[in-house]
């Protein structure tokens, strides 16, 4: 274990320049910059509460702030794994010229996306300022779940990225599993309105987990239950290990398929 933190050590100039490189990458020749990770949440909250609000009369207060906080998990989650998938083959010239270790590639995609995520957080907050949303100390924990949110995704981008370079297809099926997922996470509708069967279904999502116990700090200002917390860490260890493992045993046939 000691040889692989000195390795990661090592690198860790290269994967600073690896995640500011993404980051530049992201935003080149846009004028707005970083700024639009402020913008982008807070246009689609205003669209998506109009249409939702008056649709399904869902009867959650403060619905804009509901949603924004579902966008920012789910966001995020789509962001940082859909960009960990192409890791490898984003950087096969550099693989194939000097020695790096694979795994930086997609460490440096998940934190890119967590800069983002960061910002969408600074845009709740100032949402939650300007509609004079109560804010208590338990808004301190969402650390908590937004590490775990930032752990999942790093487990299931390491077995997509190792995946990705065997079967190029995974590229394009993933687009429409993301697409599924969201619809089987509350981000817009409150858990209530499920029937039965489908409520299992929805609290199958290691990311219902996650998203309700980030709302509980921020605006139920109440703690999430230990049980809550125990099974996200473990679904999140799981995922974790999982990818770790699936990118360990795979890595070393990278060069020979990308």
């Amino acid at each position: 274990m000691s040889v692989y933190i000195q390795n990661f050590m090592k690198f860790r100039p290269l994967l600073n320049e690896l995640v500011s490189r993404d980051v530049k990458i992201k935003y080149r020749r846009s004028v707005l910059g970083v700024l639009w990770t402020l913008l982008n949440p807070l246009m689609m909250m205003i669209i998506l509460s109009v249409v939702f609000s008056n649709l399904f009369k869902f009867d959650i207060e403060n619905f804009p702030l509901y949603l924004l906080s579902g966008q920012i998990i789910f966001n995020f989650y789509n962001d940082a794994t859909s960009n960990a998938m192409s890791a490898v083959i984003g950087n096969a010239a550099l693989i194939k010229k000097v020695y790096v270790p694979k795994y930086l590639f997609v460490i440096s995609r998940v934190f890119s996306s967590f800069i983002n995520l960061l910002a969408s957080f600074t845009a709740l907050m100032l949402v939650m300022i300007a509609t004079r949303a109560e804010l208590h100390w338990t808004v301190l924990l969402s650390v908590i779940p937004l590490a775990l949110l930032v752990a999942l995704s790093l487990g299931i981008g390491l077995a997509l990225a190792a995946l990705t370079v065997k079967f190029r297809d995974i590229m394009h099926l993933y687009s429409v599993f993301v697409t599924a997922l969201m619809y089987l996470t509350p981000v817009i509708y409150p858990m209530s309105i499920l029937p039965g069967w489908l409520y299992k279904i929805v609290m199958l999502n290691p990311l219902t987990n996650i998203l309700t116990m980030f709302r509980s700090v921020m605006f139920n200002n109440t703690v999430f239950g230990m049980g809550d917390l125990i099974l996200a860490v473990i679904e999140t260890a799981v995922f974790l290990a999982a990818g770790l493992y699936i990118f360990y045993k795979n890595q070393d046939e990278f060069i020979l398929n990308i």
